[in-house]
């Protein structure tokens, strides 16, 4: 049984940094496709950012340049480094596991509970 657990959400001004943190049990982490997906208040759930086995990473237009995803596959942990923080990046963050398979793309089949980050001043 897969379990993820996502932590280091919070209230941060805009223009701040957090730093999400996921970590899996139950799985051949370093074979893994890992993601971050977001969802906001009233809208449909959004990626934000994945990273392959390995080390291959992707990014929605809308964090390109601010967040960025890494894993450290000695502590079965994915994070989420987030700068410049936005009001309208204000949702629950979730984890994801799965696999990337070439000529299909990723494939997410699990979740964590998510966590909440709030950007406000």
């Amino acid at each position: 049984q897969v379990q993820l657990v996502e932590s280091g959400g919070g209230l941060v001004q805009p223009g701040g940094s957090l730093r999400l943190s996921c970590l899996a049990s139950g799985s051949r982490f370093s074979l893994n496709a890992m993601g971050w997906y977001r969802q906001a208040p009233g809208k449909e759930r959004e990626l934000v950012a994945r990273i392959t086995s390995g080390g291959t990473t992707n990014y929605a237009d809308s964090v390109k340049g601010r967040f960025t995803i890494s894993r450290d596959n000695a502590k079965n942990t994915v994070y989420l480094q987030m700068n410049s923080l936005k009001p309208e990046d204000t949702a629950v963050y979730y984890c994801t596991n799965g696999n990337y398979y070439p000529g299909q793309g990723y494939v997410f089949g699990y979740w964590g509970q998510g966590t909440q980050v709030t950007v406000s001043s």
